[in-house]
C-alpha cells in the first residue's frame, strides 16, 4: 500500500516524510523528484505480545510513504498542467494533503498569505480536472471511433454519468454508481476516488493555542469532502523525536499529547484505507500482517505464503484481547476461548492466528 504526500511547496511534506520513515530526504530543496521510504505503524498490541512472547524479532505493519514534491499551479492554460505531480499521485492507493498554517518569515508561503484552506481546494482542484480530462478525452475518442459497440456504449454512458458530478466540483466518490458499475470503471484509477487525509502543519505557539488562520474554513471544507484532519506541528515533532522514551513520555504529558503526531498520521493512513492487522506469534517472531477489512482466513494465510494458502487446513484463532486479559495462551485455552476456523472465516483486527496446512 502506497501513501502519497501532497501539497504546495515549503508546507512541511518532507520533513513529516523523515520524521514517518526515519529518512534523511533534503528539506525545502524544490525537488522534482519523489523521496520513497517505509514506516512501521505503532500498534500497542504488538508491543504487549512482544513483552509476553520475548521473540527474537517484533515486526509492525508497515506502509509505504511517497512523498511528492510540491505542487506548481497547472501550466499553459490546461486543466491539469502539473503531469509529473499528477503521475506521481496516481501510483498512490491514498493520499495525505499536508497543508501549511505555520508562521516564518525565513520561508515566505508560494501564495504569500497563510490559507489552508485554498491550499486544500488548489489541489483538490488539480485532481478533478485530472479526472474530468481523463473522462473528456475518452468520451471523445469512443465518439470518434469507426465501429461503437456495446461494452462502448456501456462505458460512454457510465462516463456521462460521472462527467456532471465532476463539474459540480464534486468527486468520484460522490456519483451514485453502483459496485458492478464502479469495478467496470476500476482500471481508470480516478484520483478523485482515493481516499485523503488532510494534516495541517501547525507552530507551537497555534498548536497550543489550538487555532490557526482560516481554521474554521479548512473544518468545514474537510467535513464536506469526508477528509479525516489532523493538527499537528513538525517542529514539534522532531524535538520529541530527539528524546529518549523516558523524557518522550514526560514532554508528550506535559503537552497532554496520548501518542505522538507522526504515530497518529501512521494509524489514521491505515485506518482509513480499511486496512486491519493479524497477528502471528512465537519465540521466533511476533508480527503484524495487513490485510483488507473483509479477508478471509484462505486469503490471509496467503500473505505469510502461498504454499500455506494452498494447503490451507484450519485456522487456529484467539482473540487479542482475551490473551491480553487472560495473560497466557494457556488460560485462553483452558476457558474455552481458543477456536479452528475454516477457509471462509473473515479475519477481524487482532486477531491471533495459526495456520494448519498441508502441502
Amino acid at each position: 500500500m502506497k501513501i502519497g504526500l501532497v501539497g504546495l511547496p515549503l508546507t512541511g511534506k518532507t520533513t513529516f516524510f523523515n520524521l514517518l520513515t526515519s529518512g534523511k530526504a533534503e528539506t525545502g530543496s524544490g525537488k522534482i523528484d519523489a523521496n520513497l521510504g517505509t514506516a512501521k505503524v505503532p500498534d500497542s498490541r504488538i508491543d504487549f505480545l512482544s513483552e509476553l512472547y520475548q521473540p527474537r524479532k517484533t515486526i509492525y505493519a508497515q506502509i509505504d510513504f511517497i512523498d511528492i514534491a510540491g505542487l506548481m499551479s497547472s501550466q499553459g492554460g490546461q486543466k491539469s498542467g502539473a503531469g509529473k505531480f499528477l503521475n506521481d499521485v496516481r501510483v498512490c492507493d491514498a493520499l495525505v494533503h499536508v497543508l501549511r498554517a505555520f508562521e516564518n518569515p525565513q520561508v515566505v508561503h508560494v501564495q504569500e498569505e497563510i490559507n489552508p484552506a485554498r491550499d486544500l481546494e488548489t489541489v483538490e482542484m488539480e485532481l478533478l480536472f485530472a479526472d474530468m480530462e481523463l473522462i473528456e478525452k475518452r468520451i471523445e475518442r469512443i465518439h470518434t471511433s469507426k465501429k461503437i459497440t456495446k461494452e462502448d456504449k456501456a462505458e460512454l454512458e457510465r462516463l456521462e454519468k460521472c462527467y456532471p458530478v465532476l463539474e459540480e466540483g464534486k468527486s468520484m466518490r460522490d456519483v451514485g454508481l453502483s459496485e458492478i458499475e464502479r469495478e467496470a470503471m476500476k482500471n481508470y484509477a480516478f484520483l478523485t476516488e482515493k481516499p485523503r487525509l488532510a494534516v495541517v502543519n501547525v507552530d507551537e505557539e497555534q498548536f497550543k493555542q489550538k487555532d490557526y488562520p482560516h481554521r474554521q474554513e479548512l473544518v468545514a471544507l474537510c467535513q464536506g469532502k469526508n477528509i479525516p484532519l489532523l493538527e499537528i506541528c513538525a517542529q514539534m515533532e522532531a524535538e520529541i523525536n530527539e528524546l529518549e522514551e523516558e523524557d518522550k513520555a514526560l514532554f508528550m504529558a506535559d503537552l497532554g499529547l496520548t501518542e505522538a503526531g507522526i504515530e497518529l498520521i501512521a494509524r489514521n493512513a491505515y485506518e482509513h484505507l480499511g486496512l486491519i492487522s493479524f497477528f502471528t506469534v512465537g519465540e521466533d517472531e511476533v508480527r503484524a500482517w495487513t490485510i483488507a477489512q473483509g479477508t478471509t482466513a484462505k486469503e490471509a494465510a496467503g500473505k505469510i505464503h502461498s504454499d500455506i494458502e494452498r494447503g490451507f487446513i484450519r485456522a487456529e484463532v484467539v482473540k487479542y484481547q482475551d490473551i491480553q486479559e487472560l495473560g497466557t495462551m494457556v488460560k485462553v485455552k483452558e476457558n474455552g476461548l481458543f477456536r479452528l476456523e475454516g477457509k471462509t472465516y473473515v479475519v477481524e483486527d487482532g486477531d491471533i492466528i495459526n495456520f494448519r496446512f498441508n502441502v
